[in-house]
């Protein structure tokens, strides 16, 4: 069964995160992607060397990028130098051919490699060019440099993140990926158009609008006259919404949505009919008002109990909980599906893709050696004679 982009051409002129995740879910569609990297690669091959065979090999020289494994499945890499007009000529072959261009160069670098957009899309009125940047293609920022944690300061994501004490990274590139996934669904939407039209288009995607746009809520707080506040893993507006810990050491997050849910968990979990009826603790607004009671008789009931005993009396009165996991639960959790993908390396195993569909199972392609395809691609663009 054919994936729903397959015989589609995407070139992908890319490093680091944003435009690798873009291009590898396009990939894991159908399309056919070719990576273009500089004669040293793209540098998110050498983050670190982390993603480990599963067969459990002792290697003194590590594995893989855990970044690069995990956004450039599925992909052929082939080298470039678009200083040489040997190499922009192949480019420019390729991209003859292709449905779309995917690039995160600095704003205004592909133009000066002998590339602008603007000239992509008169010679070619079926491309469709997705460039993603740090602040977009113009404004006052448009020439700053941009990496994901500079953009969760930038936009304000850190000052909500972390405890009171002082503002603190999330702790994924929440930037890159949010950007990347933008550029991902205006590709699916050109393309649609392109089916109807017949026309390609050029988008534009910064890391800087896509985090703006998930600060919406906080924003318009703020302007309403109530700014957020930091508060870990704990609620501005809601009680109790927060952690508590076992008598065995475990960290478990309960979120209680509404005074009958308080109800609940007070008369089943807390075993206490008189909570339950109080009007002091009744409402939600009562309950952040006395936030700190409220969460001490929540800890002394919680801090009195196993975590297994705690759950099981918190799924059976159907309150939401969660513990509050690590990595090395991550590994061993009973929910996560995993997926398998061969590497220069080895197979490596990491998580799998959320979207789910009752289609056959998909297949996830190769990560690729760095040039492993550039004489096929040559060959193939630029055929001798």
């Amino acid at each position: 069964m054919a994936l729903p982009l397959s015989g589609l051409l995407v070139v992908a002129l890319e490093q680091a995160v944003a435009a690798p995740m873009c291009s590898c879910r396009l990939a894991d569609a159908g399309a056919r992607v070719v990576k273009i990297e500089r004669p040293e690669g793209d540098f998110a091959r050498y983050y670190d060397t982390l993603a480990i065979p599963k067969d459990g090999r002792e290697r003194p020289d590590g594995g893989e990028s855990a970044y690069f494994v995990w956004l450039n499945r599925g992909k052929e890499s082939v080298t470039l130098d678009l200083t040489k007009p040997e190499d922009k000529a192949l480019l420019s072959a390729m991209l003859t051919r292709a449905d779309v261009l995917v690039q995160n160069l600095k704003p205004g670098a592909i133009a000066k490699l002998g590339f602008p957009i603007d000239e992509l899309r008169r010679r070619h009125p079926r491309l469709i060019v997705c460039s993603i940047s740090g602040y977009g293609e113009d404004g006052p920022y448009a020439m700053r440099k941009a990496y994901d944690m500079l953009i969760q300061a930038e936009s304000g994501v850190a000052s909500l993140t972390g405890g009171p004490e002082a503002p603190a990274r999330v702790g994924v590139s929440v930037c890159d990926i949010a950007a990347g996934m933008n550029a991902y669904e205006a590709i699916l939407e050109a393309l649609i158009a392109r089916g109807q039209t017949g026309q390609g288009a050029a988008v534009s995607i910064s890391m800087f609008d896509a985090m703006a746009d998930w600060m919406t809520v906080p924003l318009i707080q703020h302007e309403g006259g109530q700014p957020p506040r930091r508060m870990g893993l704990a609620h501005t507006s809601i009680a109790p919404y927060g952690v508590f810990k076992t008598a065995d050491g475990a960290d478990i997050l309960i979120s209680i949505q509404s005074d009958r849910e308080w109800r609940v968990l007070a008369e089943k979990v807390l075993g206490d009919k008189a909570l339950a009826a109080d009007p002091d603790f009744a409402t939600n607004v009562e309950r952040v008002r006395r936030r700190g009671e409220t969460d001490g008789r929540v800890q002394a009931v919680f801090g009195a109990i196993d975590e297994s005993a705690l759950t099981q009396k918190l799924a059976a009165a159907d309150i939401a909980f969660a513990r509050v996991n690590d990595t090395g639960l991550l590994a061993v959790h009973p929910h996560l599906r995993r997926i398998e993908v061969a590497t220069p390396s080895g197979v490596v195993t990491y998580p799998a893709p959320a979207s789910r569909s009752d289609a056959e199972p998909r297949h996830y392609g190769a990560v690729p050696a760095l040039g492993e395809h550039s004489a096929k691609i040559r060959a193939e663009f630029m055929p001798k004679g």
